[in-house]
């Protein structure tokens, strides 16, 4: 048996899509984190879902405070704008689970209503489910992935339908919080510059509309890498106030 884990905060936008994917599932738990809309009222709709509320503690460890929940071992962690296909459910609901495999599922990225084959976007493949016995995420504040140590990583045929983004309004808040979680998550690890800052965001912007191939997405294209350049340019200006922020305060 598998139990579906899910974080959210402020997600009525896309969370009744995502909770009646999971309907065949036996157990959703719903792990939220101060949502003020009507996310839980649309939770509360679905008769195999249980909900549970936390502080953010880093996107990582409250994924793993969330799959303590389930009942089952077996987790698939989805986020709250993601859409599993029939064809997906399928497949999973059919696997032969293997204690000793991580199931990684490939995303379809979608932007204004168009699935996006381009600006780096277009090979997204993530590990979602995995036995909480053998492993679980790591304990990272941004970019939360599966310790996949000593274990084989087996990919799902059918992907995942993912709409991070709606309108520029979404970049923004995102960027905002991912720049600031990269921030604490490296303060004193890393080391950050202006210089950085603005040679991270020229690269990016290069990368994904150059070499990835955003040119091809015309308008929506550069949208796209604009926005991954300037959140390389911020995660690394905000870091160099961080890193300049706990060097004073060892100093006083």
């Amino acid at each position: 048996m598998i139990s579906v884990v899910i974080l959210t905060k402020n997600v009525s936008r896309t969370i009744d899509k995502t909770l009646y994917s999971t309907r065949d599932f036996d157990e959703v738990i719903i792990y939220d984190n101060g949502s003020v809309d009507n996310t839980l009222e649309i939770a509360k709709k679905y008769r195999n879902v249980k909900i549970f509320t936390s502080e953010f503690i880093g996107f990582g460890p409250l994924r793993n405070e969330a799959c303590k929940k389930a009942k089952n071992n077996w987790i698939l962690a989805l986020d709250s704008d993601e859409v599993l296909s029939d064809e997906l459910i399928n497949e999973i609901l059919n696997l032969k689970l293997d204690d000793n495999n991580i199931y990684s599922i490939k995303r379809d990225n979608y932007y204004k209503g168009k699935l996006i084959n381009f600006a780096s976007w277009q090979s997204d493949i993530v590990k979602r489910l995995y036995n909480r016995k053998e492993t679980s995420f790591l304990n990272k504040q941004v970019h939360e992935t599966i310790d996949s140590k000593n274990l084989n990583i087996k990919i799902l045929k059918n992907p995942i339908k993912h709409t991070p983004y709606q309108n520029i309004s979404d970049f923004l808040k995102k960027m905002d919080k991912y720049s600031t979680l990269f921030a604490k998550q490296n303060q004193n690890i890393k080391k950050a510059s202006y210089f950085k800052a603005i040679s991270h965001a020229i690269f990016t912007f290069f990368k994904c509309y150059i070499l990835k191939k955003g040119f091809l997405g015309k308008g929506i294209g550069f949208e796209i890498s604009i926005y991954n350049a300037n959140t390389a340019f911020y995660k690394y200006l905000k870091l160099l106030e961080y890193n300049k922020r706990k060097k004073s305060e060892k100093q006083s």
